[in-house]
C-alpha cells in the first residue's frame, strides 16, 4: 500500500484499528452544533453502528441520528490512513452533496496545521473533492445519477438516502457497487421512502445478499425529548405498550405527540419505530394494519428451515388431519417473480408452512409433490393462470394423486371475478383470528397490498404479493370444499389442543 506516513507521533496505519479510529475521531475531528464547533463525540446511534458493521452494510434510520457524520468521519480517516485509497459519498441532491462536503470538509480544516502543511496537504479542496497528493488518496462526494461511479477505483462507499434517489438510481447504484474492490466498504443508508423501490428491495433482500441490518428508531437520539406541560394527557394503551417495550421516559411521549400530530402519517417514515411500518404503502392498505402488528408480534420462528431458507415449517404434519396447498407460482427466473405455496390446516385454517424462492415448473412440481406426500397427500390447489400450466402439467407426469379441481380441469383460476372474494375471505380471516398467520415475509406483503384508486388491489409498487395470493387461494380452495361438506373450523389454538 506504499510508505507508512504519520500525524505528529502516530503512524496513520495504526488508525486502521476500530477502536483507535473511534479514538482519532474523538480527538481530532470537529463538527458544527447549532451554536458552535465541537469535538466528534460519538453518540449511542454512532458506537452501536461502529460495534456491529460488518463490510456491507445497510441502515434505515428515523430522521437526523448522525448517521451520515460518522459515516464521512470514518471514511475520512480511512482515507487519510491508507495511501492509495478513494473515499467516496453519494447523496440523493446536490444541497445534499455539498452538505456532506462541508462536514468532511470542515474534519480537514480543524486539523492541526503542520498535518494540513504536511502529510495532509491537499492539491484540490473544492468540486466536493478533497486531493490529498502525497498519499495518493481523495475524498469525493457527488450525487446519484447514470454517471456516478463511471471511472472510478472504490475503496470506500457511503450511498446516502438511497430511497429518495431519483428516476435511474437502481443503474446508478449498480454502477457504484461495480466500482468498489474486493474488500471494499459499501453502506446503504436512508429513511424510508414507501413500501417500494430500490432501498426498499435492498432492505428486504439484506439475508440474501450478505448485507449488515441496521435499524436505528426515534428514540436512540437524546435531544428527542420535550418538556411536559400542564396539560399532557395520561399514556394511550399504544404509548404505554410502546413505552414499556422500549423504556422510554415521559418526555419521549411527548415529543413523540408533538411529531404525530405536525407529521400525521408520515411520522412512521421520517421517525421509524420498527423496520415494517415505516415502509408506507401508496394506496389503502387492504388487510387491517392493526392485525397485521398483532400477527406479527405473535409470528415467532419456525420450528425447521429447510432447502437453504426457502421452506419453512411452523407445525409439522399430524397423522390423520388433512391439508390444503395454495401455489402461486412464477417463471422460475432469478430475476422474476418467486414463486409461493403455503400449507394450511384444511380444518382450522392455520398456516403450517411456507415455501417461497425462484423455481422452474419441473423444480417447483416436485417441491410440490414432496410437500404434499409429507402432508398426507394434501390437496394441492395450484393457480392455473400463466406459468400453472407448466407446473400442472408436470403434476401430472409425476402422477400426484391430489390435485384440486374446478369445473372439470386441475387447477385454481384466479379471475377478475375471484380475486375480490379471495382477498377479502384472507382478509377477514386476519382480522378475525391473527394468530393463524404466522410468517413475517407474509405479513410484510399484507403491509404492503393496497387497494388503487381503480378499485383494484395488488402489491404497491416494488414490492411482492406471492406469499399472499398463494394464502388467499389455499383459503379459496379451503372454503370451496366446506361447500362440499368438509368440515371447517378456526383456530392456532384449536389446533395446539388437538
Amino acid at each position: 500500500m506504499g510508505r507508512r506516513r504519520k500525524v505528529g507521533k502516530l503512524e496513520l496505519g495504526e488508525l486502521w484499528v476500530p477502536t483507535r479510529r473511534d479514538a482519532f475521531i474523538g480527538r481530532w475531528l470537529r463538527i458544527r452544533t447549532k451554536t458552535n464547533r465541537r469535538r466528534f463525540r460519538l453518540n449511542q446511534v454512532q458506537r452501536e453502528y461502529s460495534r456491529r458493521c460488518s463490510k456491507r452494510n445497510i441502515v434505515l434510520k428515523a430522521r437526523q441520528l448522525g448517521i451520515t457524520s460518522y459515516i464521512a468521519a470514518r471514511f475520512f480517516v480511512q482515507t487519510i490512513t491508507r495511501p492509495g485509497t478513494l473515499s467516496v459519498q453519494v447523496a440523493h441532491d446536490r444541497e445534499s452533496a455539498e452538505e456532506i462536503f462541508h462536514i468532511v470538509r470542515r474534519f480537514w480544516e480543524n486539523l492541526p496545521a503542520e498535518w494540513r502543511k504536511g502529510p495532509l496537504r491537499t492539491s484540490h479542496c473544492n468540486a466536493r473533492q478533497l486531493v490529498f497528493p502525497l498519499l495518493d488518496s481523495e475524498y469525493s462526494v457527488a450525487t446519484a445519477d447514470e454517471n456516478a461511479g463511471r471511472g472510478w477505483t472504490i475503496q470506500n462507499l457511503h450511498c446516502s438516502e438511497v430511497a429518495r434517489w431519483g428516476p435511474g438510481g437502481e443503474e446508478a447504484l449498480a454502477s457504484l457497487r461495480a466500482a468498489v474492490v474486493p474488500g471494499g466498504d459499501i453502506v446503504l443508508e436512508s429513511t424510508a421512502n414507501g413500501a417500494g423501490g430500490t432501498f426498499y428491495e435492498e432492505w428486504q433482500r439484506a439475508d440474501e445478499t450478505g448485507y449488515t441490518r441496521h435499524f436505528f428508531p426515534w428514540w436512540f437520539e437524546d435531544r428527542y425529548k420535550a418538556k411536559l406541560g400542564p396539560n399532557f394527557l395520561p399514556m394511550t394503551e399504544e404509548e404505554r405498550g410502546l413505552a414499556e417495550l422500549h423504556g422510554l421516559k415521559p418526555g419521549q411521549i411527548a415529543w413523540r405527540r408533538k411529531q404525530w400530530s405536525a407529521l400525521r402519517g408520515f411520522a412512521v417514515q421520517e421517525f421509524a419505530e420498527d423496520a415494517v411500518s415505516c415502509f408506507r404503502a401508496s394506496g389503502e392498505c387492504v388487510f387491517d394494519l392493526t392485525a397485521v402488528e398483532r400477527a406479527l408480534a405473535g409470528s415467532g420462528d419456525p420450528v425447521e428451515t429447510r432447502d437453504n431458507g426457502r421452506l419453512m415449517t411452523w407445525l409439522p404434519a399430524q397423522a390423520g388431519r388433512e391439508y390444503v396447498i395454495g401455489v402461486d407460482p412464477a417463471g422460475g427466473g432469478a430475476e422474476g417473480d418467486y414463486s409461493c405455496a403455503q400449507v394450511i390446516d384444511r380444518e382450522l385454517g392455520t398456516q403450517c408452512v411456507e415455501l417461497h424462492g425462484h423455481y422452474p415448473p419441473r423444480e417447483l412440481a416436485q417441491k410440490l409433490v414432496d410437500l404434499g406426500k409429507e402432508y398426507n397427500t394434501a390437496l394441492l390447489a395450484v393457480e392455473k393462470n400463466n406459468h400453472g400450466h407448466g407446473v400442472l402439467a408436470c403434476l401430472r407426469m409425476m402422477e400426484y394423486p391430489n390435485v384440486f379441481v374446478q369445473k372439470g380441469q386441475d387447477g385454481w383460476l384466479t379471475s377478475a371475478v375471484s380475486r375480490p372474494a379471495m382477498i377479502e375471505n384472507l382478509a377477514a380471516a386476519l382480522a378475525e383470528e391473527p394468530t393463524l398467520f404466522r410468517s413475517a415475509k407474509l405479513l410484510n406483503e399484507c403491509r404492503t397490498f393496497v387497494r388503487y384508486a381503480d378499485g383494484n388491489t395488488g402489491a404497491a409498487p416494488g414490492t411482492h404479493d406471492d406469499c399472499v395470493m398463494a394464502l388467499a387461494i389455499a383459503w379459496a380452495v379451503r372454503a370451496a370444499e366446506a361447500g362440499r361438506g368438509a368440515s371447517v373450523e378456526m383456530g392456532w389454538e384449536s389446533l395446539a389442543e388437538k
